[in-house]
């Protein structure tokens, strides 16, 4: 088993979701990647805090966040090529806990290529991808 700073460095791939180890908790991590959002001008949408809502209906859950964010001037051209891809959007990243190690995820955003009409526009879905590798990197700590 590698020492967490080591598995942090390498992402992963959970099922479709790329992953990450990060250091510090699940609250902390996602105030780094909110962070890192707003320095470069990203509208954060929504921040889903899970675990809140499952406690508030009697259910337990360990930390578990979603944070919602987009730039219309990505998100548009990619809706305007197809607009069925809008229920893909905005993009998210998952922030949870998982056994005691916090960790993010995210879809890579090149596979909307395979399901939707977006040939036109692969160029922007790299972006994205680049995107948030180097925002969970930032977050990761």
């Amino acid at each position: 088993m590698r020492p967490a700073f080591v598995e942090r460095r390498i992402l992963r791939r959970v099922g479709h979701l790329i992953t990450s180890s990060a250091e510090g908790s699940v609250s902390e991590t996602a105030g780094r990647l909110v962070a890192s959002l707003e320095r470069r001008s990203i509208t954060v949408f929504a921040q889903i805090d899970h675990a809140e809502g499952a406690r508030r209906v009697g259910l337990e859950l360990p930390d578990e966040t979603v944070v919602v964010f987009g730039n219309p001037q990505a998100g548009t051209p990619l809706m305007q090529a197809d607009p069925t891809v809008g229920i893909e959007l905005p993009l998210r990243i998952l922030v949870w806990d998982a056994e005691g190690t916090t960790m993010l995820g995210y879809d890579d955003p090149t596979r909307l290529a395979d399901d939707y009409a977006l040939a036109a526009v692969t160029g922007t879905l790299e972006q994205m991808r680049q995107l948030l590798a180097d925002l969970v990197a930032e977050a990761a700590g």
